[in-house]
């Protein structure tokens, strides 16, 4: 008989991909959110059955807040008559290009760039060059690396195992040809940092607050989305279940609450830095005009454990600028507070 075939050992990371795609059509079908594009990059998407209640809420909210502050970013540009550079890294099947490139900060996007597994880069250019709705607003597309990146104007796709030395990798795809080191820069990782070391993510945010001088004359922005504090029961128990499908979180271990977030930047040189869990986020930065639409698109009954788990993942946000030119003009970067009406009845 014939061995069983083998699995590489990430290849149950770069499903975890699919799970996210999937999870983000059945929010657009169900009406959370809006994204025109996401059904092209999905493989059958008319056939995908939706996902819980839980998950769509949850999508809502990351969605949501890492919207607010990439267009926030985006304005600030505007603001101040330049363009940014924006670097998803381990971007996967994430459509915020497309969605860029056809809304109403398009004119604040100098150089999209997208990093990740060869193997998801290939899928992704081939999805690409077969739709004309992504292909068109791309322009003229050149295929690169074997047919694993993809290249056009203001878009470039490109194969990086995130996980080796930045010095061999981003160094060597990130020329001066495609990346401008003085204008504002913004990374973008979301459910990423976790699956690698922390001293590999470290080495990965390094690198960049070196390649941009430290932020002297341009800021540098980041934006991290992952799980944290898995130290708890309920914790453990989502480490165990993606133990079964065999995922580690490596990148995990050294943020045991919301305050250590933050040190991730910190570390390595960013100026400021701050931390808020989903559950906050759904809670007091989304608008109440928000959150009574997604109330009446379906019938949630585990509110315990939605908040559970939304009290499980954190989106954290960097900036380096050390100047005080760039922090005067970039320091107001961050989600806000939604603006509360107060009722009849405070006023009695």
């Amino acid at each position: 008989m014939f061995p069983p075939p083998t699995q590489d050992a990430d290849s149950a990371i770069r499903l975890t991909d699919s799970d996210a795609a999937l999870a983000r059509l059945s929010a657009v079908r169900k009406k959370y959110l809006e994204d025109p594009f996401i059904p092209f990059l999905v493989p059958r998407a008319a056939f995908q059955t939706p996902r819980p209640p839980l998950i769509n809420i949850g999508t809502f909210v990351r969605a949501t807040a890492i919207d607010d502050l990439v267009f926030q970013w985006l304005q600030t540009s505007l603001n101040q008559g330049i363009r940014s550079q924006i670097i998803s890294l381990g971007a996967g099947s994430d459509t915020r290009f497309w969605r860029i490139a056809t809304g109403p900060y398009k004119d604040a996007l100098e150089t999209y760039i997208e990093l990740d597994f060869p193997d998801i880069t290939s899928k992704k250019a081939m999805a690409i060059r077969k739709s004309k709705d992504l292909s068109a607003i791309l322009g003229e597309v050149n295929v690169s690396l074997g047919g694993t990146g993809l290249t056009s104007t203001n878009y470039h796709l490109l194969p990086v195992d995130l996980r080796l030395p930045p010095e061999a990798t981003l160094a060597n795809h990130l020329s001066s040809a495609i990346l401008s080191s003085t204008l504002p820069t913004l990374l973008l990782f979301e459910c990423v940092l976790v699956y690698m070391s922390p001293e590999a993510s470290s080495a990965i945010l390094q690198w960049f607050v070196e390649f941009f001088s430290g932020g002297e004359t341009a800021p540098l922005g980041s934006i991290v989305y992952e799980m944290f504090g898995l130290q708890d029961a309920f914790g453990r128990v989502m480490v165990e279940n993606l133990k079964a499908r065999n995922v580690s979180l490596p990148g995990a271990a050294p943020y045991s609450d919301i305050h250590s977030l933050p040190t991730r930047f910190t570390n390595v040189g960013f100026t400021a830095a701050h931390a808020l869990t989903l559950k906050e986020i759904r809670k007091s930065y989304i608008s109440a005009t928000e959150l009574e639409r997604i109330a009446h698109l379906e019938l949630v009954d585990e509110v315990e454990e939605l908040e559970l788990v939304l009290n499980h993942y954190a989106i954290t946000w960097g900036l380096c600028a050390p100047t005080e030119a760039l922090r005067t003009a970039w320091g107001g970067w961050g989600l806000v507070k939604a603006v509360t009406i107060p009722s009849d009845e405070d006023d009695e």
